[in-house]
């Protein structure tokens, strides 16, 4: 028995357990909500840039070389890097300050919206010709029938990679506590230089990630098979 206390699997101390986290849950909590923040933010504006990048690349033949940069520069790149370049680099090259929270899930958007732009090209080609020249032959222009016959059908394809990929953006957000973005991840550190306790609070940070990616692993599950019956 450890002299903080009664040990537990691994070593783990009830004391230590409830001083640094039970006393410190509304911290994690804070911690959980920055976190769920950042990510859907950087997952919405990463999907919107996306599919903007990925039209211009499959429809707009001048500018089809930036999409195409643009792509490799983002898949190319290491998520800290493009991290430390939104935050520092970003403001001097445009003289836009931008605070700490704004460059994490800029940052995060930048890296995801590269992967994105590819997964919406894939499920766009996925789509059959027939569908799309039945489409057109209907009187539907090339915008109404993108809007409203490729891109649902194209949602079934691409559901799977986009979603993989919000799981991707929500393990990675844990790199924006480097700038101080006060999420989870930036919470767990921040006890630990208080308590010097790592074994227990890392522990337990990382456990709330899995139970996160745990949770919405079986939710984009459910929401896959769903999306599938109903239009099979």
């Amino acid at each position: 028995m450890a002299d903080g206390g009664p040990d537990l699997t691994g070593g783990l101390r009830v004391d230590v357990l409830r001083r640094t986290i039970w006393n410190h849950r509304g911290e994690f909590l804070q911690g959980l909500v920055v976190t769920a923040q950042v990510c859907l933010i950087a997952f919405v504006v990463a999907m919107a840039i996306g599919l903007v990048v990925c039209l211009i690349r499959m429809y707009c033949r001048p500018l089809r070389w930036l999409a195409i940069l643009y792509i490799e520069f983002c898949r190319s790149t290491p998520i800290y890097v493009q991290l430390m370049w939104v935050n520092y680099v970003w403001p001097e090259l445009f003289g836009w300050p931008t605070a700490f929270f704004d460059a994490g899930w800029a940052a995060l958007a930048l890296q995801s919206s590269g992967y994105l732009a590819e997964t919406f090209r894939a499920g766009i080609e996925g789509v059959s010709r027939g569908q799309r020249e039945a489409a057109l032959s209907t009187g539907l222009s090339s915008t109404l029938s993108m809007r409203w016959i490729i891109l649902p059908q194209a949602l079934l394809i691409m559901t799977p990679s986009l979603m993989n990929q919000f799981l991707v953006v929500v393990k990675s957000s844990s790199l924006v506590s480097v700038i101080a973005v006060p999420d989870l991840m930036y919470r767990a550190l921040r006890l630990t230089s208080i308590w010097f306790e790592p074994i227990e609070i890392l522990s337990f940070t990382a456990f709330l990630y899995v139970l996160i990616v745990f949770a919405l692993s079986a939710g984009i599950k459910w929401y896959s098979d769903r999306l599938r019956a109903r239009y099979a």
